[in-house]
């Protein structure tokens, strides 16, 4: 009977070891799962009911087998070639949109999407981490009262110089009255003032000090334009297609690796071509004045004249995968909020002074990544603060300009 009573704990520790470690699992996936559904599918499909290019996808994994998802996913112009209904009926009911296949899709890969998409379905989403304002909203909010600042200092220096003035008139005043009691007595008030402006005026001192205020009012002018040069904060110019980042962007939650590949495996943010605006276009909102644009220009085998927004000079070198897929920042960290965006703008001022002192703040992301073990062990041993990208030679020339 104890044998009995042992080979139960035993069979009851091991299903719940099990259980802990198809839900540690499962969980993994479906996080894994939550990135490639919004960096490939989000754009067309939504993980609720809602119909957006194609159908909705909640219920996705009772609706067909994971077997035919995985063969569809793969290859959907296969499925409805083979005459599968189901892939034929879908394929006519969304007006004939091929949908883009996946060939390099894991099998596990797929599975995760299916998981995060059932999850997403089970419980309310949870808010963002780190909801707080973006880093560009900082830099504005920053800028916005260093202007204001700016103000109050130019307002406090007129009225001391009024302070002065009117002390100065004072002293004249009573000067006189000192010589000339009686005289200045039956002067009246507004003439005795508009007399001593007029000695103001004409005293050497006073003239001097004017010049010497007007010199460095001018000068600081002269200097703040100058390191304006080549700055286009604030830069929001009128594109040829009216497109909205705060729609596409904000409203269908669509990954900027969707339409700008490259962002988080390449130097640059690709600005999109045509065909990836046709992947939902050829289907939905086809009758739109600007989207006839993008009409237009295919047939015409003509690219369409976007402007670009956010341009470093030839001297600065950049890599758009260095920060956001190593270092892990996010867009908005140097864009600022783009999915509150109708028009884009330039946010932050990208001069060399905000990206060093964004390397003297900024972590270094190491977590997970062994390249950083060796650099952050030896840092440890001489400091307790975390390891910034100043302590890897962030703030070396050579890093951005060789």
């Amino acid at each position: 009977m104890f044998c009995k009573k042992i080979t139960l704990v035993k069979f009851l520790l091991s299903f719940t070891l099990f259980l802990a470690t198809f839900g540690a699992v499962y969980a993994q996936d479906a996080a894994e799962g939550e990135t490639l559904f919004k960096n490939n599918c989000a754009a067309c499909h939504a993980s609720t009911d809602e119909v957006l290019v194609g159908p909705g996808l909640k219920g996705i994994s009772e609706r067909r087998p994971i077997e035919w998802i995985i063969k569809w996913v793969h290859n959907p112009q296969a499925m409805i070639a083979s005459g599968d209904k189901y892939a034929n009926d879908l394929y006519n009911k969304f007006n004939k949109a091929a949908m883009t296949p996946y060939p390099n899709f894991s099998d596990d890969q797929i599975k995760g999407i299916i998981a995060y998409i059932d999850a997403s379905n089970v419980a309310p989403a949870a808010p963002a981490a780190g909801a707080a304002p973006a880093a560009g909203a900082e830099g504005t909010a920053a800028a916005s009262s260093g202007g204001m600042m700016e103000v109050l200092l130019i307002g406090l220096l007129i009225i001391m110089v009024l302070v002065l003035i009117a002390l100065l008139s004072i002293v004249n005043t009573l000067g006189k009255i000192t010589q000339n009691p009686e005289a200045a007595a039956e002067t009246p008030l507004m003439q005795r003032i508009s007399a001593n402006l007029k000695e103001l005026a004409a005293n050497s001192a006073v003239k001097t000090g004017v010049l010497v205020l007007a010199l460095l009012l001018g000068g600081k002018a002269t200097i703040d334009a100058a390191y304006g040069v080549g700055i286009h904060q604030g830069y929001a110019p009128e594109q040829p297609i009216k497109f909205s980042h705060k729609l596409h962007a904000g409203q269908y939650e669509i990954n900027c690796n969707y339409c700008h590949t490259g962002v988080y495996s390449g130097k640059g943010g690709n600005v999109p071509s045509a065909n990836i605006c046709m992947n939902c276009h050829n289907a939905i909102k086809r009758e739109s004045p600007e989207i006839q644009k993008i009409y237009t220009a295919l047939e015409n085998d003509e690219p369409i004249q976007w402007v670009r927004v956010h341009n470093l000079p030839d001297l600065a070198y950049f890599n758009h995968s260095q920060h956001t897929n190593v270092g892990g920042l996010e867009c908005k960290n140097c864009h600022g909020e783009i999915e509150k965006m109708e028009v884009v703008e330039q946010r932050s001022s990208l001069t060399m002074g905000w990206c060093i002192d964004c390397h003297r703040q900024s972590d270094v992301n190491a977590k997970g990544n062994a390249y950083y073990d060796k650099l952050v062990e030896v840092h440890n041993k001489d400091s307790k603060t975390p390891l910034k990208v100043q302590n890897i030679g962030g703030l070396e020339c050579s890093k951005c300009h060789y």
